[in-house]
């Protein structure tokens, strides 16, 4: 646990709009960040609780393949190529044009629903 000095250390860069606590996305104050993150973690645990483990597991599939029917699947692998190519600077199109790695941007494809 952070002391009284480090916490207002920490608020105070939470207010000038920096993520101090990981999963506080949105939070305005240290102690907006830190609720905001047990509820977004309490929240998948409470969904994983009632379907079980192998259901969550399943639902996280049935998504990817989702995405995967929407850009097929030469998309899908292209959008693999990004994102194995990203940091946390840069997008992985940008590092693929600065690698001189080709990304087909042509495979990708989107249905009208």
């Amino acid at each position: 646990m952070a002391s009284g000095q480090d916490r207002a250390e920490l608020d105070t860069r939470a207010r000038q709009g920096e993520i101090v606590v990981p999963g506080g996305t949105g939070g305005k104050s240290l102690d907006a960040q830190e609720h905001l993150a047990e509820g977004r973690s309490r929240g998948g645990q409470t969904r994983k609780e009632q379907l079980g483990t192998e259901g969550y597991q399943e639902m996280g599939h049935k998504g990817g393949q989702t995405r995967k029917d929407q850009l097929g699947t030469e998309g899908y692998q292209e959008m693999g190529r990004k994102g194995g190519l990203s940091t946390i600077d840069k997008s992985g199109e940008e590092r693929a044009e600065e690698e001189g790695i080709q990304i087909d941007n042509t495979k990708f494809r989107t249905r009208n629903r």
